[in-house]
């Protein structure tokens, strides 16, 4: 395996992710399509796939492909990707409703295999670095794991239903331009996670409320921010 043909293979394919060309939930051409198009084995194809899932540009779902940032066209997490400003607005509206409830209920719930996904992924997204797509799945799946330690089932199918879209990345981060600015905003990101960590392990449903809804308000500014050009 030329490992030439696979940087270029990954470089092709991120190219059409990050410039929109493959939009959140868009399904990459198949194995055999990207083997004819670029003259490759099956080997070089499944690296470049494995390396654009690490850096968590792509969603490999077993038996169905593996689709752009997001879950399949077919999975209802697609159709509810938000795509423009005011979606991704509108999603950090009902995230505030539903899961400032979720860090309440799961305040003092949390057994040592959620302290560990919690923490897991905490480490996770201070470690993604310069991939803001690897930090968006980290993300993700915290607020994933703070859903299952509710003990309600609807606050998980209201998380899973987006998948790593739950997120409000504008794609602009996924750029290199954007890459310098992204390790500053991503300590702000974790240490609010942290924050929200602690309240529930602590056990206090009010602190872990404010926790979760400071931090989607935070999210929130940062996402005017960068609407404006900030």
């Amino acid at each position: 395996m030329s490992p030439n043909l696979t940087a270029n293979l990954v470089g092709h394919l991120r190219e059409r992710i990050t410039s929109g060309d493959l939009a959140p939930g868009d399904k990459l051409p198949s194995e055999s399509e990207l083997m004819a198009a670029h003259g490759v084995s099956r080997t070089v194809v499944r690296e470049a796939i494995t390396r654009l899932q690490a850096e968590g540009l792509v969603h490999t779902r077993r038996g169905a492909g593996s689709f752009a940032l997001t879950p399949p066209a077919d999975d209802p997490a697609a159709a509810s990707a938000p795509r423009t400003l005011d979606e991704r607005r509108h999603l950090l509206a009902f995230r505030m409703g539903v899961e400032t409830e979720a860090a309440a209920r799961a305040a003092g719930r949390t057994d040592p295999a959620t302290r560990a996904s919690l923490t897991g992924a905490l480490a996770a997204l201070r470690a993604a670095g310069s991939h803001p797509g690897q930090a968006m799945t980290s993300d993700y799946e915290f607020h994933l794991a703070i859903a299952r330690a509710s003990g309600n089932p609807y606050f998980v199918d209201a998380v899973e239903r987006f998948g790593p879209a739950l997120i409000t990345m504008p794609r602009r981060r996924l750029t290199a331009a954007a890459r310098a600015e992204h390790t500053m905003r991503l300590e702000r990101v974790a240490a609010e996670h942290e924050s929200i960590l602690a309240a529930i392990t602590s056990g206090d449903p009010q602190a872990a409320a404010a926790a979760m809804r400071t931090h989607l308000v935070n999210s929130l500014h940062r996402l005017e921010t960068e609407a404006n050009g900030g």
